[in-house]
């Protein structure tokens, strides 16, 4: 039976916080003098303006959001949201949605060597495997268009008007790929007076940045605004083969859009987006060698922890552009709105990435027992097309029942090739040139098409006084059906690649049809406070496995994952604004969590990721957001967010260190490593382990100061500091595979025309030059459990400090 009493030990602490505020709120508004801006210095508080739609109850200074598909205040939506704005993302240079979390402590980044292994999660909880047959836990929706995989979510931000981070299950409204939250992010509309912005960042290490907008009308009925950005951010990490630097990017996009309204109460919204990135991102370096053979195939290479040097002779490439064209339809019909957004999303990515991370060209000899002396191919392609439409009817302004309810379909269609190549050399010199080398290669295909329909609703019912009733039901079916086939070697004369299956093809179809849904209670104490209580079921879609080792004749999907979330939470702001929080208590119980099991053999050199589902999984915790405003120029935001997110799995490897000396044991051993039998691959099956990449504590806090310095000119000064507990990096619990805890400290100081006109900024980012890794992992040339200790990392360009200068103009 779950045990819910540390769940409601939290949910009593936290109406006694809402008793607690009530009684302070009124005290506080009258101590702190009100703010006199519409717009708070921070750039978080958005005027009613900035929504077309907002409700007619809102008033200065309130914080719009469509977290609930439909427009209302942040202080009335009953669920845990980060809203935060494009100026503000801005101010603390968030340049893309791998950077947001430096404004949103709840959502954390771990760094893989291309965007298909690269992941975000929300309380914990997100994409655990790279498999681009499996949807992602953390769905990244633009304008209302939810990306198909998680690998197009990681892009540049230019000409957003707000991010929203809507933390915990969204699946009610927001479909099967929200299992842990979701990430809204709104792009600016086209505006009915002529205007423009054009922004240039220079940094340290070569970085240019630039991004223009033009919007205004072109007649009485339609306006358009176009935005396009370029990005050159060389990487900090020197090559010593290439003589070059590397893990960087060259990025480039533009986005038009064209808003017509037809009639009084019809509007149309046209939108078409291209983005183009090509990067050599993300080679680890070696942060500890132990093998000397290692150190001497690497020199002139030094491992150490701030090492950012590697010897490797082949870039690690990836190569993306997306075309995303949508059509969104508003009909305000009084009482409610229709509104249809049609869309299409085309993706390519292409990437290779080299496994051996030395200079292996010619191919050198590395040690008899070596399974493979270079391994410079390995590339896999993600082309993936999906249509989707989406048709809803959502009430307008604030009743004793409100609603939203609709209907979704998408179809989509994913290609995934993928080529492996890498040489063996049995005898030689270390070092030296091999005389005859092997070469092992595979190649294969497979298609996944998928449909997905589904209708939801959610309803708000005054009771009676402050008291609300919620509740919202998703049902939706899903069928798919994924064509593999092992192509065999690439090249004639190769032999097969070790643990790839012979040649073969085949196809998995499956479906499923799922309810889910949601049901809370929210009273209002005041139109400035509410708090909330809410539950949620979640679920995430059958995974097909799509990768390169995959035995396409016996094929399984994985299982659905489903989760059970509760939320209590409190809302609350004074009267005059001076001071808002935020304050929930969750707690997630996950089964069938699909995640990436290490089922690789050091002994063969097969290295094996699978696609799995593991027994359960928790995350629980507390989250504190608030802003105070002590005076209109000076701002303070404040988060604070602590997480406890556990996994129950059984079957996965043991850390390398511990292979050597696992026992022989019977039955079902947890939290040691063992095997079944002398000789076998070493396992474990663990309970309670930690989630990757999920630290426990991460508080933020921004302070702004702003104040007019003369008649013409305002100065402003920002400082960004933030703090992150100890993280694991590996689901199998490897303690050498562990991220310290650490503070970063970020800082701005500007001036700007008091009308905003021209703005001029420095910053220094990491200004006490912390070194921390995004991840860990072992060296995977020579490392075998007899030689565990070899480590590579990845890490950001922030890692290091570096300064920098924007400039921006308007008209």
């Amino acid at each position: 039976m779950t045990d819910l009493r540390p769940f409601i030990r939290l949910s009593s602490a936290a109406s006694a916080m809402a008793v607690a505020f009530t009684l302070a709120a009124p005290a506080l508004a009258q101590q702190v003098p009100p703010v006199a801006d519409a717009t708070a210095p921070s750039g978080e508080a958005v005027a009613v303006s900035a929504a077309p739609d907002a409700p007619e109850a809102a008033q200065i200074g309130d914080i719009i959001v469509t977290a609930q598909k439909r427009s209302e205040r942040l202080q009335d939506v009953p669920l845990a949201v980060t809203a935060i704005t494009g100026d503000s993302l801005a101010n603390r240079q968030v340049n893309d949605t791998s950077t947001l979390t430096q404004a949103i402590p709840s959502l954390t980044f771990q760094q893989g060597p291309n965007a298909t292994n690269t992941t975000l999660r929300i309380r914990g909880v997100g994409t655990a495997l790279f498999g681009q047959g499996v949807e992602s836990s953390v769905s990244v929706v633009v304008d209302g268009v939810v990306q198909a995989r998680q690998a197009q979510g990681f892009a540049d931000l230019a000409d957003i008007e707000r991010v929203e981070v809507l933390r915990g299950p969204q699946g009610t409204l927001f479909g099967k790929n929200a299992s842990a939250g979701v990430i809204s992010i709104v792009t600016a509309r086209p505006t009915r007076d002529f205007e423009g912005r054009v922004e240039g960042t220079i940094a340290e290490h070569g970085e240019y940045r630039a991004k223009g907008t033009i919007s205004g009308p072109l007649s009485d009925t339609v306006s358009a605004r176009l935005t396009g950005f370029y990005n050159d951010v060389p990487g900090i990490t020197y090559n010593t083969t290439l003589k070059r630097q590397v893990n960087g990017q060259k990025s480039w996009g533009v986005r038009g859009k064209l808003e017509w309204d037809a009639t009084d109460n019809l509007k149309f919204l046209l939108s078409a987006e291209y983005r183009k990135a090509d990067t050599d991102c993300c080679i680890s370096s070696s942060i500890r060698v132990d093998n000397p053979v290692v150190a001497q195939l690497e020199a002139p290479v030094v491992a150490s922890p701030t090492n950012r040097q590697v010897s490797e002779d082949t870039l690690t490439t990836s190569k993306s552009n997306q075309k995303t064209f949508s059509l969104q339809a508003d009909w305000d019909l009084g009482p409610a709105t229709l509104t249809s957004i049609t869309a299409y999303q085309d993706y390519y990515l292409k990437v290779n990435q080299p496994i051996d991370r030395t200079d292996s060209d010619p191919v050198l000899f590395v040690g008899s027992g070596a399974t493979y002396a270079s391994w410079n191919l390995n590339q896999g392609i993600l082309d993936l097309s999906q249509f989707s439409q989406e048709l809803r009817l959502g009430s307008n302004g604030s009743h004793d029942l409100t609603y939203v309810g609709g209907v979704y379909y998408s179809h989509g269609d994913i290609k995934r090739p993928f080529s492996r190549r890498r040489a063996v050399c049995a005898t030689g010199v270390i070092g030296q040139p091999c005389a005859a080398p092997t070469y092992q290669s595979s190649s294969s295909f497979a298609e996944l098409t998928t449909n997905s329909v589904a209708a939801f609703g959610q309803l708000e019912y005054r009771i009676v006084g402050g008291l609300k009733a919620l509740g919202g039901l998703r049902l939706q079916y899903e069928n798919g059906s994924n064509y593999g086939t092992q192509l065999g070697t690439l090249v004639a004369g190769d032999t097969l690649l070790t643990g790839v299956p012979k040649t073969g093809a085949g196809t998995k179809t499956a479906h499923d049809t799922s309810l889910t849904g949601k049901v809370g209670l929210q009273y209002e104490f005041s139109r400035t406070l509410q708090s909330y209580a809410t539950y949620t079921r979640g679920y995430k879609g059958v995974g097909y496995n799509m990768e390169a080792a995959t035995d396409f004749t016996k094929q399984a999907t994985l299982k659905p994952e489903y989760v059970n979330a509760y939320e209590v939470g409190v809302k609350g702001r004074t009267s005059d604004g001076t001071l808002s929080m935020a304050f929930a208590v969750f707690r997630a119980d996950y089964t069938n969590l699909q995640v990436q099991a290490n089922r690789s053999d050091p002994g063969t050199g097969v290295t094996s990721f699978v696609a799995t589902n593991a027994g359960t999984s928790r995350s629980q915790g507390v989250e504190v957001e608030a802003t105070l405003r002590p005076s209109r120029n000076f701002t303070v935001d404040a988060s604070f967010t602590y997480t406890d997110s556990t996994v129950n799995i059984d079957g996965l490897n043991c850390p390398l260190q511990f292979q050597a000396a696992a026992p022989v044991m019977t039955g079902t051993p947890v939290n040691i490593c063992y095997r079944t039998a002398a000789g076998a691959t070493p396992q474990q099956n663990l309970r309670n382990a930690t989630l990757p990449a999920s630290p426990k504590v991460r508080v933020s806090l921004t302070p702004r100061w702003e104040h007019d310095i003369s008649n013409t000119l305002a100065g402003v000064v920002q400082v960004g500091v933030n703090f992150q507990s100890k993280q694991q990096f590996a689901i199998e619990q490897d303690p050498l595979l562990v991220q310290e805890a650490y503070t970063l400290v970020d800082a701005s100081i500007g001036i700007h025309t008091i009308d905003k006109r021209y703005s001029l900024s420095v910053f220094v980012k990491n200004m006490f030059d912390v070194n921390y890794y995004t991840s860990v992992s072992h060296n995977s040339l020579l490392a075998t459990a007899a030689k565990p200790y070899d480590l590579t990392a990845t890490y950001n360009k922030d890692a290091d400090r570096y300064f920098g200068a924007t400039l921006g103009v308007r008209f």
